[in-house]
């Protein structure tokens, strides 16, 4: 798809040669990422909600009782370490609030505290104006297939994360329950061919009939053998 040279060959609907940048996936990303972000802070303001505040608060708006924040790395697809330092800030603005888990004594549970709900009203009208916005860049009939695609692309992306971290901890779990090797575990080692031939074949030897050893003794010459 990609070639060395700064121009493509071929040529877009403009009949103008595309660079190799404008083939890039991931810079288009960035870039349509940019615009979606510099919309957002245009529409919510100063002071508003950053646009990971939002989802994080829009995710535990459905869980009155909270969720852990595994669930909310899965729920906002926002990274471990990012979204340990985002719960910290908010908790600090008493936008959430945060308690130890029911089922599970070592994990957290985090909800939205009532500063929290109201911030997410508030931001609510100013969120989907920025969606707006952002979709208005495409003509109607492909604004929907726009968006299925990027909830396939982000869906396609943690199905292949879960697959990886599954894959890990069957393996640990494999090595954990694996019974270490002991000496009775050895199973005895099997006799060789070679043994039972040389057994048989002694056997045999002792069935046939041996000749009279001598005593030492040579005949002489023409003598007869008692």
């Amino acid at each position: 798809m990609f070639e060395g040279t700064a121009m493509k060959k071929d040529k877009g609907e403009a009949g103008k040669a595309r660079t190799v940048l404008e083939d890039s996936p991931s810079h288009l990303l960035h870039r349509v990422l940019q615009i979606a972000l510099d919309i957002y802070n245009a529409e919510a303001g100063e002071n508003a909600l950053t646009q990971r505040q939002y989802a994080l608060l829009q995710a535990l708006d459905g869980a009155p009782e909270g969720l852990t924040q595994t669930e909310l790395v899965h729920a906002t697809g926002i990274d471990r370490s990012t979204l340990a330092d985002l719960v910290a800030r908010m908790l600090s603005k008493k936008l959430l609030a945060r308690e130890r888990s029911t089922t599970d004594a070592r994990a957290n549970q985090v909800r939205l505290a009532p500063a929290g709900k109201t911030a997410l009203d508030d931001m609510q009208p100013r969120v989907l104006a920025a969606d707006e916005k952002i979709l208005s860049l495409l003509s109607a009939p492909k604004r929907e297939s726009f968006v299925k695609l990027l909830r396939k692309l982000a869906q396609a992306r943690a199905d292949e994360l879960a697959g990886a971290t599954g894959a890990d901890v069957a393996r640990k779990k494999k090595v954990k329950t694996e019974k270490p090797k002991t000496e009775k575990d050895d199973k005895p080692e099997k006799k060789k061919k070679g043994h039972k031939k040389e057994d048989k074949f002694a056997r045999k030897l002792r069935k046939l009939p041996m000749p009279q050893l001598s005593e030492g003794v040579v005949p002489e010459a023409g003598a007869k053998e008692p």
